[in-house]
């Protein structure tokens, strides 16, 4: 059961973690974090990203712009610019770790300690890179609402709304997070049990100490 259990995890939390990390960079570079449809104008479409905003006509197509200075943008798309690049290299070096300390990896199979640390290692990396993808999605999307529900600003003002990439990146934190905690429940899980061979000789001793204590020797 625990071997069964063991392999599970580390079959399904690289994948999980791969798939979090892919989705966490097409996160970052999308310029859909917001979206907003000009009630004047329904044939305009605007979009913003941390890179860069674009607006999309029915007559011209899409264009986009990249900002011209990071200093110029709001504080939650400065720090989701930093976040996200962090959890970008965070999940690359998380994933190269667990992955040199997978079973099925035949590279190290002696140094059982090495493989073990670098799995914890990995895992906590993909763990914490996921929630560096969590805290900059979900608070772009605090700050969107509360610009949305803000009572100061007369309502023919367009407002800013969910884009697609919002939604992205809470399912590739979800993913990077869950991958992580499934290394460290594969970590815990009890180690593959000992050869059969080991148990036939087991079984051979233990079967002569019960022939000597049913056939004691003759005393002399």
């Amino acid at each position: 059961m625990g071997l069964d259990f063991r392999t599970a995890t580390q079959s399904a939390a690289p994948l999980l973690s791969l798939l979090g990390w892919v989705l966490a960079c097409l996160t970052n570079y999308l310029p859909h974090w917001k979206t907003l449809n000009l009630e004047l104008n329904e044939m305009e479409n605007w979009t913003m990203g941390l890179w860069k905003s674009c607006v999309t006509q029915e007559e011209v197509g899409k264009q986009c712009k990249d900002f011209d200075s990071f200093l110029a943008l709001p504080a939650e798309l400065q720090t989701s610019r930093i976040l996200m690049s962090l959890s970008n290299g965070l999940g690359l070096l998380g994933l190269l770790a667990s992955g040199c300390g997978l079973d099925c990896l035949r590279l190290g199979e002696t140094q059982k300690g090495l493989k073990r640390r670098l799995l914890i290692v990995g895992g906590f990396l993909l763990w914490t890179s996921g929630v560096m993808v969590l805290v900059p999605v979900s608070w772009v999307a605090h700050m969107t609402v509360q610009e949305f529900w803000d009572e100061t600003l007369p309502e023919i003002v367009p407002r800013w709304e969910f884009g697609e990439a919002l939604f992205l990146g809470w399912f590739a934190g979800f993913c990077l997070v869950l991958g992580g905690c499934l290394l460290h429940c594969a970590i815990c899980s009890s180690p593959a049990p000992p050869a059969s061979g080991h148990y036939a000789v087991t079984g051979l001793q233990d079967h002569g100490q019960q022939l000597e204590l049913k056939h004691p020797s003759p005393e002399i």
